[in-house]
């Protein structure tokens, strides 16, 4: 069966991924974040200029009639619903109204604080909603240079209360990890602190995958730790699936920091994509969507 723009999530069915059955969506093709850690710009041109798919919300029903009421739909995996774009064409705020209206699940999966703007659309939607917010770092320098146009963490940290003020279950995506850059102890356990208290019900974590193009982005902003990146990715690491990743011992040292400081707080903790289920909490994913069958309070 063929499909125009909601598609199977993870088709291939990766080993590594630990997500149920469900559906992507992603109403942008590029993303104005500017992260330059992102991936996606290795196989999508032009991936800093964010742009609607064309004829999207036609082509987003021809799709609805193929996929069974109560999927889980994602949003989104390869871009960010809302880039800045969204904030005036508002094309991410019709589609939830269309996913909610046809009975579907929907996970949301933003940097953006501009995700308050829908919060009238989302708590009529109690129940059928989890949004992940990804938040790498409470410092605000540091930030502004690994996510150069994405909202600042204080943002973030405000849009995971308001959301989880309205019943809507928040998980906290600490992810990537980069050695050196954001894997501080302290600093670490202060953002799990802090999104804890925001109300996040779950911790999402993983360690940055290099590709080509994004280490060649990190060594020309932090040019010092060009040649320790060089050693830990390319002759200490491991390639998995075209991605160069960390070792296995130096993926679990740095994640079994954020899985302690979760648990400290009462919170799930869950990894993605790093083949360390023993670090997870038994009976969760990581994407969240426990939580579309399971109260938020997991005390």
């Amino acid at each position: 069966m063929s499909y125009q723009v909601i598609k199977p999530f993870d088709p291939w069915r990766s080993p590594l991924c630990t997500c149920p059955i469900k559906w992507s969506l992603n109403p942008y093709t590029g993303c104005g974040h500017r992260c330059i850690y992102c991936y996606v710009t290795s196989y999508v041109p032009k991936h800093y200029v964010p742009r609607v798919k064309s004829n999207l919300i036609r082509r987003i029903l021809k799709d609805l009639r193929k996929i069974p009421r109560g999927a889980i739909i994602s949003i989104s995996n390869s871009s960010d619903p809302y880039t800045p774009p969204e904030s005036k064409l508002e094309i991410t705020r019709e589609i939830l109204k269309i996913l909610l209206k046809s009975g579907l699940k929907i996970q949301l999966i933003t940097k953006s604080d501009l995700i308050l703007r829908d919060l009238d659309i989302l708590s009529k939607g109690i129940g059928r909603v989890v949004v992940a917010i990804t938040i790498t770092t409470l410092n605000k320098r540091l930030a502004k240079l690994i996510e150069p146009y994405a909202p600042p963490p204080l943002h973030r940290l405000k849009a995971i209360k308001l959301l989880s003020k309205k019943g809507i279950p928040v998980i906290a995506r600490i992810d990537p990890i980069i050695p050196y850059i954001n894997s501080d102890s302290d600093s670490i356990e202060e953002l799990v602190a802090e999104v804890a208290k925001a109300g996040v019900v779950q911790v999402t974590s993983s360690t940055y995958k290099a590709k080509y193009d994004n280490l060649s982005r990190i060594k020309k902003i932090f040019p010092y730790l060009a040649e320790k990146f060089d050693y830990i990715y390319k002759e200490k690491g491991m390639r998995v699936h075209g991605y160069m990743y960390l070792s296995r011992d130096h993926r679990e040292k740095l994640l079994k920091v954020v899985k302690e400081a979760a648990e400290k707080w009462g919170l799930v903790f869950e990894t993605c994509r790093e083949g360390l289920t023993h670090l997870n909490t038994p009976g969760f994913h990581c994407d969240g969507s426990t939580f579309f069958f399971t109260p938020c309070n997991i005390d």
